[in-house]
């Protein structure tokens, strides 16, 4: 029996008034939410003043408090962004409000739950590379993992150069605050806010999960190892976050480098290139001067010239790099879920395949073994499996690696199912993000036709996620065992192209070796 069904068959409580409209108390007021399909939901609930005016670039403050009845339902805008184009093989989605008045949250639950349970809570911090993503894609939607037993939040934070920022003029405005980093502050507020207010909504804040996929994984690893974040979670589940310094090694505050601004330094020359003097006159700008067309294509096509520091070496928030902070231990031990897809985020543009090989240098000749071991694979396939396994595969057993040397329970997955009808646009396996729905177990949020393998594949892989919520393992009855990870097995869940869930040893384990090794070697060559 799935989990979902479990947790409504053991439910108590009376049928009668379904449908009436939940009333919570939080720190600031009453909300008043909805229930739909026995869930019950509340939307748009503030956790911090909107960040306007005086308040841009500042850290988040209290929302104000409000007297009677709130209404919580509707999804607030996200926060301002460059918009994306239209994508092959993405399903495009009508495009969402934005709003600089954008840090709100929203929290989804069963509308009854068993007498006297306090229900463990996940809180998903949403992808986008930094400059893209909200709340309100409806494939994050928290409704069907709600209904295993789980109190879901999901909550915007401040984007692009609006969330990651800097200048001198706002280090010498509020020398005490945190500087730069203002999307990892909003994502600590909205954690404090939670463990201070979910168990209103049925939730323990003593059981808290933090979920998040890309640019959300990687926010994860950095609040893993940052003072500010200490105690505000009890569990992680990493989706293709990283781990390496190639996608999270941190710019410097106010120090450049070869090739290299500090954030200071983009921040004067983005105030140049939009006339603006000084901060006053930066903080008169509408918002989306500032945002202009920065987003995730744009970052990889426009480079230092996108004028975009993403997170910040702030030495508050952030004090040193993932890679820094993993090979020294430097996260707090907690239970761990760690993975990627298959063929996840490459950013590879070798054009041939003696090129792509010639980066392992003395190892080119068992690069291409691996990689390439009959000698049909194209460039277009080398290419995404080499980028897939630096990028985010190996990372990803590098974290599970650190993990596990502190005795913490790690537990690897490697997503590689391609639902049915997009197979024809994946031909090297599951793309960077394509897990997510299946996470949520919200398929029909990004399908035009969801088979009973896409949608039994979704069921499965929530019920793990809801699992390990609970308990900190994944394991159950009705579900095939997920190996813990331990560096001398490298055993991980395979979800593999069928939509079986297999615990086997890494099949890639050889490449992912010969990747590691490369890793070392820069970082032994890194300039001290």
């Amino acid at each position: 029996m799935a989990l979902a069904a479990a947790f409504v068959a053991a439910v108590a409580g009376p049928a009668a008034g379904q449908d009436r409209a939940p009333i919570v108390r939080v720190e600031q007021g009453r909300l008043t939410g909805t229930v739909q399909d026995g869930i019950a939901a509340w939307r748009g609930v503030p956790y911090a003043a909107a960040p306007v005016g005086p308040l841009r670039w500042r850290p988040p403050q209290a929302p104000a408090r409000w007297s009677g009845l709130r209404a919580a339902d509707a999804l607030s805008p996200d926060c301002m962004q460059g918009r994306m184009p239209n994508l092959p093989g993405v399903r495009p989605t009508p495009p969402a409000p934005l709003s600089e008045d954008c840090l709100y949250l929203n929290v989804w639950r069963p509308q009854t739950t068993p007498r006297g349970e306090k229900l463990p809570v996940i809180v998903w911090i949403h992808g986008g590379a930094f400059v893209n993503g909200g709340s309100s894609d409806a494939v994050t939607w928290g409704d069907a993992l709600a209904r295993r037993g789980v109190v879901v939040v999901t909550f915007n934070y401040r984007l692009g150069r609006l969330g990651f920022f800097a200048h001198p003029e706002l280090t010498a405005e509020h020398p005490e605050d945190g500087r730069g980093n203002y999307g990892l502050m909003d994502q600590v507020a909205a954690l404090k806010w939670v463990r201070r207010n979910i168990a209103a909504f049925g939730g323990d804040p003593a059981n808290v999960t933090v979920m998040g996929e890309s640019a959300g994984g990687i926010a994860i690893n950095l609040l893993l190892g940052a003072r500010p974040a200490e105690g505000l979670f009890d569990k992680a589940v990493i989706l293709s976050g990283a781990g390496r310094d190639f996608l999270g090694g941190g710019r410097s505050l106010s120090q450049d480098a070869p090739g290299a601004l500090s954030a200071e330094s983009q921040g004067r020359a983005l105030a140049t290139r939009l006339g603006a003097n000084d901060l006053a006159a930066l903080r008169a700008l509408p918002a989306d001067r500032i945002t202009g067309d920065l987003n995730m294509v744009t970052l990889v096509i426009g480079g230092p010239a996108a004028l975009f520091s993403g997170p910040i070496l702030d030495g508050q928030m952030v004090s040193r790099s993932l890679e820094a902070q993993y090979r020294a231990n430097g996260q707090r031990p907690m239970p761990v879920i760690v993975g990627a897809t298959s063929a996840d985020l490459s950013l590879e543009r070798a054009s041939d395949k003696d090129v792509a090989f010639a980066q392992f240098g003395d190892r080119a000749d068992e690069a291409r073994r691996l990689y390439d071991p009959a000698g049909d694979v194209p460039i277009d396939g080398i290419n995404r499996a080499i980028g897939a396994d630096r990028n985010m595969i190996e990372p990803a057993r590098f974290v599970a690696r650190s993990f596990a040397s502190q005795g913490a329970p790690v537990f690897e997955y490697r997503f590689g199912y391609v639902a049915q009808e997009k197979r024809a646009a994946a031909p090297w396996g599951a793309d960077h993000a394509s897990d997510v729905p299946y996470a949520f177990d919200r398929v029909q949020a990004s399908l035009d036709a969801p088979t009973a393998t896409d949608q039994a594949t979704a069921t499965r892989f929530a019920d793990y996620l809801a699992r390990f919520a609970r308990t900190g393992n994944p394991n159950g009855p009705g579900l095939p065992q997920w190996p813990i990870y331990g560096a001398d097995t490298d055993q991980l869940m395979s979800i593999r192209p069928d939509g079986a869930f297999v615990g086997e040893a890494d099949p890639l384990k050889a490449r992912l070796d010969l990747m590691q090794g490369a890793a070392d070697r820069r970082w032994t060559e890194r300039p001290q």
